[in-house]
């Protein structure tokens, strides 16, 4: 199992996956741009406020297949763990991140192989974050090559709960006699940043209404 573990790594690791990596989330970040200058031209204000891309780490990677069942092979990883390549879009508000799938669903050269409303419907722990799993045509080395990303779109409240909440999630391992007070006390935080986000979407549709 080390073996296999170790030529996952090197496979994670090798120029070749990391400038495919790199290029994918290159395509994305520039296609939300675009659509953050339509859709500002339309609505006359910034839908997208920051967008960022990662490559999953071997640590992370390892730790998701390990959740799944997965032998811990570069196939496997390609075929199951979808989020090798991450992009993070957040935007102003809720409805927002909506269009920006509208749009993006509309986009002719994107596939739309899933969606994950945690917006609507929120995980156990008060995570809210809409993703999307998507396939992009990647041109490399004069071959066409269909390569899937995750992108997560959420509003700035829920990437700060989010950020917060995954660094305060490792140090609470080392505190767990006071475990579910701690996840008690982070649900109530998600359950304020969703108020707050209803609440600047409502006060911004109240001043369009003027």
């Amino acid at each position: 199992m080390k073996k296999t573990g170790n030529k996952l790594k090197e496979n994670l690791n090798q120029k070749d996956f990391i400038a495919k990596g790199q290029c994918v989330i290159h395509l994305l970040m520039t296609k939300l741009e675009i659509i953050n200058v339509e859709l500002s031209v339309r609505l006359k204000r910034d839908v997208i406020q920051m967008k960022t891309g990662r490559l999953k780490t071997y640590k992370s990677t390892c730790k998701k297949m390990s959740k799944k069942g997965l032998e811990k092979n570069f196939s496997a990883a390609l075929e199951n763990i979808h989020d090798l390549i991450g992009v993070r879009a957040v935007c102003s508000y809720v409805d927002d991140i909506y269009l920006v799938q509208k749009m993006l669903e509309e986009q002719g050269d994107i596939n739309v192989l899933k969606v994950k409303d945690y917006i609507k419907n929120p995980k156990e722990s008060g995570y809210q974050s809409l993703h999307m799993i998507l396939e992009v045509p990647l041109v490399f080395q004069g071959e066409t090559q269909w390569v899937k990303a995750e992108l997560q779109l959420r509003t700035a409240a829920m990437d700060y709960w989010a950020n917060l909440d995954h660094q305060l999630r490792y140090k609470k391992e080392d505190s767990r006699t006071h475990a579910v007070t701690i996840d008690q006390e982070l649900k109530k935080c998600a359950e304020i940043v969703e108020y707050l986000d209803r609440t600047m979407l409502g006060i911004r549709r109240q001043i369009e209404n003027i």
